[in-house]
């Protein structure tokens, strides 16, 4: 059996979205995922792409994903990677492929002179914790993740300064 990390390619933001879909599913936020295979290609491969995917493949099949973009630390003055999804089907669990993906990006921000690698888990993901922190990844525990989306987003882009 054989595995292969590799950069999404031109032409697959359907399976891209696949994954979102199936990662949406099996953390019960199926509701939420408004994007749409356009909107994952032009993301991925528009004129200014600012997200990034590698493809986790098994024996050539695509099984799995990481989708992520650079971030930035004012306080280390370099950029890092913010890891939006990760995501293995249930069948090719338990093989190395998420650990396989998070070296992949680890091994990128090494290469690149980049602090920091960072994504946020749901609290009820016991296993997820457990692996990440396997892996040295520690939980931010003293920090909320903050979110402004649909009418309250407007209203604030409409507020007085």
């Amino acid at each position: 059996m054989s595995l292969n990390i590799r950069r999404v390619r031109p032409g697959e933001a359907g399976l891209v979205l696949a994954f979102i879909r199936e990662l949406a599913e099996y953390e019960k936020l199926s509701h939420e995922v408004e994007a749409t295979e356009a909107d994952i290609a032009d993301a991925l491969f528009g004129e200014r792409p600012q997200l990034y995917c590698a493809i986790a493949e098994w024996d050539g099949e695509p099984v799995g994903f990481a989708v992520w973009f650079a971030n930035f630390s004012t306080f280390s003055g370099r950029h890092g990677i913010y890891l939006e999804d990760l995501y293995v089907r249930p069948s090719h669990r338990g093989r190395g492929l998420g650990k396989a993906l998070l070296v992949h990006l680890a091994k990128e921000c090494v290469e690149n002179g980049w602090s920091r690698l960072q994504w946020a888990v749901l609290d009820w993901n016991a296993p997820s914790i457990a692996f990440y922190k396997s892996l040295g990844a520690v939980m931010m525990d003293d920090w909320t993740l903050c979110r402004v989306t649909g009418p309250a987003l407007t209203r604030l882009a409409g507020s007085a300064p």
